[in-house]
């Protein structure tokens, strides 16, 4: 049976599915991360696989890959990149969050500096109709957005409805500007490499990098969840932060900054036994270049 299954079906197979979750709880398994479980918060949480309520975090899975197979394999809308997606809670990411003022304190100091930003996982645009009321944005301030090929196709469509000429938006690295500021609010989570792996491909370093609501594991041990957005469900990764901060110093970058943001804390609904992940902002400035 699929473990994003919620459907009822039946009293007898539900049985067996009871039994077979609480045989691989109390030998003490955990989704093949190789950790011990507490047996009745574990079974609490494996139990929730069987309810029909809309669960936001679903399984622990080791890759992007696995997590992706899951929610395949379960006749789910998979991933991010789907034009259903795209109008998601878009309102809400219009608006000025708490979190987000780290960002626009630093955007604010490095404007007489730098001039422009590539908005990796930028969505529709939600970071620039949210901060522009509060920032000194000329019209020819250039703000790119990189998104999924859906995505970045949404966002086009509307801020042509919009008439808002400022954005314009990639699904191509290689077809992005050099540009001073690298922003990914939001992105980590749901990125499928290491970030190293993302700026390489840009023509050049980006000297200024502000990260918001990157998402990791306390206990330092990564893993892969699935987040219920609207119909899709999306791999969701919380990372280990020691090798998130090393994998860009050896790109040669220095962590000037670093905020908390405790309202972003989750627990993966079917498994609490794996604890809240942590949620946090970096602002990374390129001191030297590494080969």
């Amino acid at each position: 049976m699929s473990m994003l299954q919620t459907d009822y079906e039946g009293t007898g197979r539900r049985a067996v599915f009871v039994k077979r979750i609480a045989r691989m709880v109390f030998r003490g398994l955990e989704a093949g991360l190789g950790q011990a479980v507490k047996p009745a918060r574990a079974l609490g949480g494996r139990l929730r696989y069987l309810s029909p309520l809309p669960r936001r975090f679903t399984g622990a899975y080791r890759s992007f890959e696995e997590a992706n197979a899951a929610a395949h394999n379960a006749g789910r809308l998979a991933g991010y990149n789907h034009k259903e997606v795209a109008p998601v809670s878009f309102e809400e990411m219009c608006k000025v969050a708490p979190w987000d003022y780290p960002v626009l304190f630093w955007l604010a100091r490095l404007r007489d500096e730098t001039e422009g930003l590539l908005d990796a996982g930028g969505h529709m645009g939600t970071k620039f109709r949210a901060f522009r009321g509060l920032l000194d944005l000329s019209d020819s301030y250039p703000w790119v957005i990189y998104e999924l090929p859906e995505i970045a196709e949404a966002g086009r469509r509307r801020a042509e409805q919009e008439g808002i000429m400022q954005l314009r938006f990639i699904d191509d690295l290689s077809a992005a500007p050099v540009l001073p500021v690298f922003l990914g609010s939001g992105l980590m989570q749901y990125l499928d490499r290491p970030l190293s792996s993302l700026l390489s491909e840009l023509p050049r370093l980006p000297p200024h990098l502000l990260l918001n609501k990157v998402s990791f594991r306390r206990d330092g041990k990564p893993v892969v969840t699935l987040e219920r957005i609207g119909r899709a469900y999306v791999p969701y990764q919380m990372r280990d932060e020691a090798s998130f901060v090393q994998d860009l110093q050896r790109l040669g970058y220095e962590q000037v900054d670093r905020w908390s943001i405790p309202a972003l804390s989750h627990v993966i609904d079917t498994h609490p036994e794996l604890g809240p992940s942590e949620s946090a902002g970096f602002y990374f400035r390129l001191t030297h270049r590494r080969t």
